[in-house]
């Protein structure tokens, strides 16, 4: 059963979608940049009835200051008293034991920072932010990637050859990769420290052509250090899985970790 839940946040008032499954387990969906809760292309709410047929209870919102609900859009890093709203909402409504969260893009990475407050069992993020934009380019570790992809490429280097590259844009380029090193990076040693430190089982799933997951598992890597987190990678370059196949690779990811999740309550029971 699927149905609409209004519920309060900071004096506003924040408007949520229900799917309602069987299980003493629920997943919370926290939308991406100023996305409402149906998700790019619908893929929120696909997901949310396709969990919930197999028996896990979702509940999507929208933050305040994006959809239907009310306040000012602060934007992901202020959204804290949202995250924590939705979880009290969901689990009051259905009588949940376990509570999983899901975010693409910013909303993964406020569930990195932020999910202490909401009383969050585990962790599903997908290509988390780490990137503070100061310019219409991609990362720099995407770009440096993009770039080694081109020079193993011959027609490429033909191309170059012969001027069918615009030359300004690699100059820009090559600018941004030279200036990365200089750059202090606080959204992403924030969202690495996060991570490092939790104690809440964690799951990354990249797209590993995407720019977002490009940028982050640069900076991942580049730490030298390893959190207790399982990451998992698709060959895709869909930010937001939007292909059939991309779905179902999504889908299976999430199941897994909410089976992880079902199989150490059990244990612990």
């Amino acid at each position: 059963m699927r149905r609409l839940i209004a519920f309060p946040c900071a004096g506003d008032t924040l408007l949520g979608t229900l799917d309602e499954g069987n299980a003493g387990i629920g997943l919370l969906i926290v939308s991406g940049g100023n996305e409402i809760r149906i998700g790019a292309h619908r893929g929120m709410a696909s997901l949310a009835a396709r969990l919930a047929a197999s028996g896990t209870s979702v509940f999507r919102y929208d933050r305040r200051g994006v959809g239907d609900s009310t306040g000012e859009n602060r934007g992901f890093l202020e959204s804290a008293p949202d995250i924590a709203a939705a979880a009290a909402t969901f689990s009051a409504e259905t009588g949940i034991r376990r509570l999983v969260a899901f975010g693409n893009c910013d909303a993964a990475t406020a569930l990195a920072l932020f999910h202490g407050v909401a009383g969050i069992d585990a962790l599903i993020l997908a290509n988390p932010w780490v990137v503070e934009q100061s310019d219409d380019l991609p990362p720099a570790a995407a770009i440096r990637a993009r770039y080694a992809a081109k020079l193993r490429d011959p027609a490429e280097l033909l191309r170059l050859l012969r001027g069918g590259v615009n030359i300004s844009k690699i100059f820009n380029g090559l600018r941004k990769i030279s200036a990365a090193k200089y750059e202090i990076d606080t959204l992403a040693s924030r969202l690495i420290s996060a991570l490092e430190s939790t104690t809440i089982p964690t799951t990354i799933l990249l797209a590993e052509r995407d720019n977002t997951a490009i940028a982050f598992m640069a900076r991942w890597q580049a730490t030298g250090r390893r959190a207790e987190v399982r990451i998992e990678q698709r060959d895709t370059d869909s930010h937001s899985f939007a292909s059939q196949a991309d779905k179902d690779w999504l889908f299976a990811q999430i199941e897994e970790a909410i089976s992880r999740v079902r199989e150490s309550g059990a244990r612990e029971s």
